[in-house]
């Protein structure tokens, strides 16, 4: 399962990012490994987590000859519980990222120039896992029950502020389902293609209770990059994102390319079995309501100042720090894709 950096580590790293300790090399000559004229363009793609379904198109169009068609040699590098994915980006470490759009804002109020160019789902899957006898059929019988979750996450910070964690026992999250295993009055948060899964193969019924249902729905596994790409070198971002939307929607009809680079890349216990399960359900949070193949990828400003609004209104960000239209840019999707309410951000 994805996890994030606690919000006020992640402004810390992008501040000191920004302050100085950034690359003195070119947007370009990161882009295409010094070399302008070389053929092949070598990129760096940063994960905020282990090598796992979400990541499932970047490791499909690494492995099914996407990329290559487009000219491009990728390294895909897995992150972990404290990956600095923006600080990658920024000191150019990395060209592209993988992250969510709460990152995104939270990593533009730091000062971070990040800028989100595809959204791969979009639905998130962050949702709380309870056993199915745990009495719980509604969020308020989450009251008298101990949660395990990630302090400093936007997630719980929203369920704070709509009172779903009034009377919840609230402790530390270790990214393992034993405990709930063990006890029906302990859930967990988790990904809602990953954990029920984990649980179940433990012998425990459960059910996701999806925090999107409540209102809180970020775009996940979202690719981004630097601001000054975009303006300096748009023809290989377009280039770039086109590609990762091919292997997205490759992934999505037939991921076995993928998930077999995924278990290669995974050392921390991934299975064929999970991934089998994790990318079959994501599929609805990548196609909600049956969206068409083209549409894969898709973002809107609605949708990012919505969550622009709700990140001020729990008090993630001050209000007036970034504007959700520098957030994000649609540029380089599909005219089809594009609508009335275009980011700025390129401009």
């Amino acid at each position: 399962m994805t996890k994030q950096l606690p919000s006020v580590f992640a402004r810390c790293v992008i501040l000191l990012a920004v302050m100085g300790c950034g690359s003195s090399r070119s947007p370009d000559e990161l882009a295409v490994g010094g070399d302008a004229t070389n053929a092949v363009r070598k990129v760096a793609v940063q994960l905020n987590w282990y090598a796992e379904a979400e990541h499932g198109g970047v490791y499909q169009a690494a492995n099914d000859g996407t990329y290559q068609a487009a000219g491009f040699e990728v390294d895909v590098r897995p992150g972990g519980r404290a990956t600095p994915v923006a600080a990658e980006v920024v000191m150019g470490r990395a060209v592209f990222a993988i992250t969510n759009a709460d990152d995104v804002v939270l990593y533009r109020a730091a000062g971070s120039d990040v800028v989100a160019l595809m959204a791969a789902m979009q639905d998130h899957p962050r949702c709380v896992l309870a056993r199915v006898d745990s009495g719980m059929k509604t969020w308020d019988d989450l009251k008298g029950m101990t949660l395990q979750r990630q302090e400093g996450q936007g997630f719980v910070e929203f369920l704070r502020a709509r009172g779903i964690l009034d009377g919840v026992r609230e402790v530390p999250y270790h990214g393992s389902v034993a405990n709930l295993v063990a006890d029906p009055k302990i859930a967990v948060q988790a990904y809602s293609f990953a954990e029920p899964f984990l649980a179940q193969e433990a012998g425990v019924e459960v059910k996701t209770w999806m925090v999107s249902d409540l209102g809180w729905n970020p775009y996940s596994s979202v690719l981004v990059t630097r601001g000054d790409l975009v303006r300096k070198n748009p023809e290989l971002v377009a280039e770039f994102v086109n590609a990762t939307r091919t292997g997205w929607q490759n992934y999505i009809r037939e991921p076995e390319v993928g998930n077999q680079a995924i278990l290669a890349a995974n050392s921390h216990g991934m299975t064929a079995a999970a991934l089998e399960f994790g990318s079959a359900a994501l599929v609805k949070l990548a196609q909600p309501n049956s969206m068409p193949d083209a549409e894969v990828g898709k973002m809107t400003l609605a949708r990012w100042q919505s969550l622009v609004d709700q990140m001020v209104e729990i008090k993630l960000i001050e209000p007036g720090a970034i504007k959700a239209a520098d957030c994000f840019t649609d540029q380089f999707l599909m005219p089809a894709l594009k609508t009335n309410e275009s980011s700025s951000t390129a401009q």
